[in-house]
């Protein structure tokens, strides 16, 4: 059985569940609302303050979305409660990056500024100008945003510079011997 969909999700204090019709899951909090519709194989049940999930069989289907299901939606509730953020890190010479309005600018080696506009509940901020925070309550659209700034300049293995996720280890490897 899966370890994972076993595992029971606490809600903490100050967040709302809402299983509607369909396994459509509505999730509230002091961050903001969620909202997704799970498979109807998948049953999720509530009892006071504890979601479990139990799946009808053991065939491979089922096995395979009984943990996603639970993972989706322990980061749901996790999302609204506490939220998420990603953390970019610029490496290189003249790479900086800066907030205009709302707006990342980054400026990583190309003859032209790259410009990323974050979606609605996201939120960049720039504490640094060789670092980069991307925060919000759903932890898909952060890393997807995180991952997209990202590939703009992904970091190099010769000399390292690049935009690399915070604590990323880069493999260097050594450069032509010039013999």
């Amino acid at each position: 059985m899966s370890r994972v969909g076993k595992k029971p999700i606490t809600v903490p204090e100050g967040v709302t569940v809402q299983i509607a019709e369909g396994n459509a899951v509505t999730v509230k909090g002091p961050k903001g609302e969620l909202t997704r519709t799970f498979n109807t194989d998948i049953k999720i049940e509530q009892e006071d303050n504890v979601i479990t999930l139990t799946r009808p069989s053991e065939s491979k289907e089922h096995r395979t979305i009984h943990g996603t299901t639970r993972a989706l939606l322990a980061n749901m509730v996790e999302g609204v409660a506490v939220g998420f953020e990603r953390a970019l890190e610029l490496v290189g010479v003249g790479y900086r990056a800066q907030l205009q309005g709302k707006k990342l600018v980054l400026n990583v080696g190309y003859s032209h500024p790259v410009e990323f506009t974050p979606e609605e509940g996201l939120d960049i901020e720039v504490p640094a100008n060789t670092r980069v925070i991307v925060r919000g309550i759903d932890k898909e659209r952060v890393g997807a945003l995180t991952s997209n700034i990202r590939a703009v300049r992904p970091p190099e293995p010769y000399k390292g510079k690049g935009i690399r996720y915070e604590g990323e280890r880069v493999r260097r490897k050594e450069g032509k011997t010039g013999k």
